[in-house]
């Protein structure tokens, strides 16, 4: 298992074991984190997912495709942290990662 830290923009933070080989999104979802609504499944279609990322995590992470990057330039908090959490695959290296939620996901 891998342990996940989720924070909403509120600062409460959900802090949660995860399997390996599902997304950030399912693991928020399977867990029921508020603030990532998935309203697409996982499809990379809505962005409901956005999770910030800082940039000790980030390189660590699978590379960012154009689908993830066309669908994030359409949402108004998007910073250079910003990830969609159903394109990001849970793996061992992931342990202990931190992952915020922008104030338009609550």
């Amino acid at each position: 298992m891998v342990n996940i830290t989720y924070v909403e923009d509120s600062g409460e933070e959900h802090k949660v074991d995860v399997e390996e080989g599902i997304s950030l999104m399912e693991g928020a979802v399977s867990n029921s984190i508020p603030g990532i609504d998935a309203d697409c499944g996982g499809g990379c279609a809505c962005a409901t997912c956005m999770i910030l990322v800082n940039a000790e995590w980030q390189k660590k992470l699978n590379v960012m495709e154009e689908e993830e990057e066309s669908m994030l330039d359409f949402h108004e908090y998007r910073t250079e942290e910003s990830r969609l959490a159903c394109q990001i695959s849970i793996t061992q290296e992931l342990d202990g990662i931190v992952v915020k939620m922008p104030p338009s996901q609550q």
